[in-house]
This record gives C-alpha cells, structure tokens and sequence, in this order.
C-alpha cells in the first residue's frame, strides 16, 4: 500500500502573500501605495527626518528628543573608524563583486566587536550601531581602493549620509548632494520582510549572533532578483548613451519590449500603484543633474518611464531613478547595491533586535512532491 503525506492548504510559490510573523517596524499596503516606519509615512520621513532619526525610530519605534539624537550621532561618529585588521583584509581581496567584499569583510568585523561575545540585549542593540556605522565607512573606503585611492578618515562633524560622500570622494558634499542621500537612505532604511530581512530574522531566531545575521542578509541581498536593479538600471542608460537623442531611448526599449526582455527598474511585488519611495527619488535625480550639469540622465529616464507605464501599465520601483541620482553623484556603479546594505542595516538590526525580544525558532513546513511512501528498498544486485 502506498500512501502520501495528508493534504495540507497549497503554499504560494515564494511564499507570496504569507504571513510568517508579527512585526511593529514596517507597515505596507501595496494597494494604496503606503509605506511607513513605525506608523510614520515615509514621505514625511523623507521631508523631515534624517537617517540618524530614522536609524532611532527603528531601533526604539518612536522618533527621538533632540538629546537623544544628539547621543546617536555621537555613538555613530565614536563607531565609524574602522579596525586596522578589517582594512588590511581589505587590502588582500582579489578584486571582484562589491557585495562579495562587504559580505568578508562584515564577517570580519565580528573579531573586532568589543561585544562579540555578548548576547545580552544592550550589547546586541551597541553592535546594531556600531554595524550601521561600519558598514558606511567599509564601503565609503571599498569605493576609495578601486579608484586608486588612499582611505579618509571619517569626521564627527559630519553626518551618516555627508560623512560617506566624504569618505568616498575626498570632498564634502553640498548641501544638496547631502540632504538626496540622507533621502535615499531613507527610503531604503527597512521593507517589512523583503528577502535579506527575512534571511537576518531566520538566522536570529537561531540565537547566532548579531553579525552573523547580517552577513546572511547580505548574502541575499547578493541575488539579482532581490539587489542590483539600479545597477542594471545604469547600465541600460548609458549603453542607450549620455548625448543620445531621446527618441533613442525609445527605440531601445520598444526593441527590448519586442524581445520580451525584462526592463530593470520597473515593477514590484507588493506595490499595484507606484512605489512611495519612487516619488521622491525622481525629484531627486531631476535636481542634482540639473545642478551637476548632467540633466539627460533624469530625461532619459523620464522618457523610459512614460513608455513602460503606456506599453505594460508597470510603475517604476525604488531603483529606477536612484540609478541616475547615484551616478550623478559620482558613486561608482558597482557600489549600488553595497549602498543598499548601507541603509538597509538599519532596518535589519532593528528586526534582529525585534526577533531575540520575542523569540521562537522559525522551522516552517514543505509540501511534499516526490515519490509516494514507502517506496520499495532494492538490493545493489537487483538495480
């Protein structure tokens, strides 16, 4: 007699739609294209908070006092030196994927952590800060080696989002350039249980510590289908070229759109309306090319937008225009989705944090497919 396991409710492929825990960090409705923070609408975050503040609300679910952010910000700038050991690793790697260095490197960090051995929740909440300073530094000076470049040292006058531009370009930023990448880390800061932050929440709720959950973030972040659409985002840009007429544009895409061929930067698997976050980094790009003298990159992409939406009713995501608003600011294409991670620690740590306050193992279930049980056990010399 063979049987197979009792029918159990279909699952979703890719989980689509499925509730796997609870959470008081991130709030989406996809229908009505709302994201928020803690109860916080993200366009009045990005209007009026600072990444710092953001960083704080997700960390404690509520905005802080004046005093209490000014003690953030001096934790961040007292964190974001990096360990002579960590840079010398650096200085070993082949070259290579960016997000292949900042997944070793995170790693590495971990021997370094004064709080390495520490579980309790003070110490993990220091790691939590202390990672999200790190990260920016690490790949603020990633981008630093492959232009040939000695590191710079970080300033505590500066701000998270000045303060990488800094350490990156060897110049402090404008105001402008500034105050559109404390936006940009805004808007990336958390996305409810988006693939990286799930992978952190199945590894926290192992009980591994704090950096090892980040590292696996990291390594799915990693996968194309989850980061690097603004990279791919830039490169379709200036293979269409920066002087190309923007007739040209749509000729290219309409010849991809033929070809049934997928353009980067469009679509969402939540979102059925245009993603919040896509509202803002479009006037961004808009005003830093007009500013940089570099205004075809926001027309281009304009142009681009205004065909998908026509030809396949799809709205451009979050890495649509932050593909153009980073190149203008001289990031390195490489360095899009190390960028990611540079924001979205913020988010991680503060599910990390979430998931060991109210832990339970997550082990969910398969649907089995394969042969029927018991299946007969043949002996070597009758196969």
């Amino acid at each position: 007699m063979t049987t197979t396991p009792p029918a159990a409710a279909k699952p979703k492929a890719g989980l689509e739609d499925t509730v796997a825990t609870s959470s008081a960090i991130c709030f989406i409705d996809g229908d009505r294209g709302v994201l928020s923070y803690c109860g916080y609408d993200i366009h009045d975050l990005a209007r009026q908070a600072t990444f710092e503040e953001v960083c704080y609300l997700l960390w404690h679910r509520r905005l802080p006092t004046r005093a209490e952010l000014g003690d953030l910000q001096s934790q961040l700038a007292a964190e974001r030196s990096l360990p002579e050991g960590v840079l010398r690793v650096m200085r070993s790697l082949p070259a290579g994927d960016g997000m292949d260095a900042l997944r070793t490197l995170t790693s590495v960090l971990t021997h370094y952590d004064p709080d390495a051995a520490d579980q309790s929740p003070q110490a993990n909440y220091r790691k939590a800060v202390r990672l999200t300073a790190q990260l920016g530094s690490l790949v603020a000076t990633m981008g630093r080696w492959q232009r040939g470049g000695a590191p710079i040292a970080p300033d505590p006058v500066l701000s998270h989002a000045a303060n990488f531009l800094y350490m990156l370009t060897g110049e402090r930023p404008s105001a402008l350039a500034t105050r559109a990448f404390d936006i940009a880390l805004i808007l990336h800061a958390d996305h409810e249980l988006n693939a990286s932050t799930f992978a952190a929440r199945v590894s926290a709720a192992t009980l591994t510590d704090l950096h090892s959950t980040i590292v696996g973030a990291i390594g799915a972040l990693k996968g194309p289908l989850h980061g690097g659409a603004n990279a791919e985002v830039m490169k379709l840009l200036l293979e269409i070229g920066k002087d190309a007429p923007l007739e040209r544009a749509e000729e290219a895409i309409r010849a991809k759109l033929a070809r049934k061929e997928k353009i980067p930067g469009f679509g969402h698997r939540v979102y059925h309306t245009e993603d919040p976050r896509a509202t803002h980094l479009r006037q961004m790009s808009k005003d830093l090319g007009q500013r940089a003298g570099q205004p075809q990159w926001f027309a281009m992409s304009e142009r681009i937008e205004a065909l998908v939406k026509g030809e396949k009713k799809l709205n451009p995501n979050v890495d649509f225009y932050s593909a153009s608003m980073y190149y203008v600011l001289g990031i390195a294409i490489d360095l899009f989705t190390p960028i990611f991670a540079v924001s979205r620690v913020s988010g991680w740590t503060a599910h990390v944090l979430e998931q060991y306050a109210n832990n339970r193992l997550i082990r969910p279930r398969a649907e089995y497919t394969g042969p029927a049980y018991p299946q007969r056990f043949v002996p070597m010399e009758q196969r």
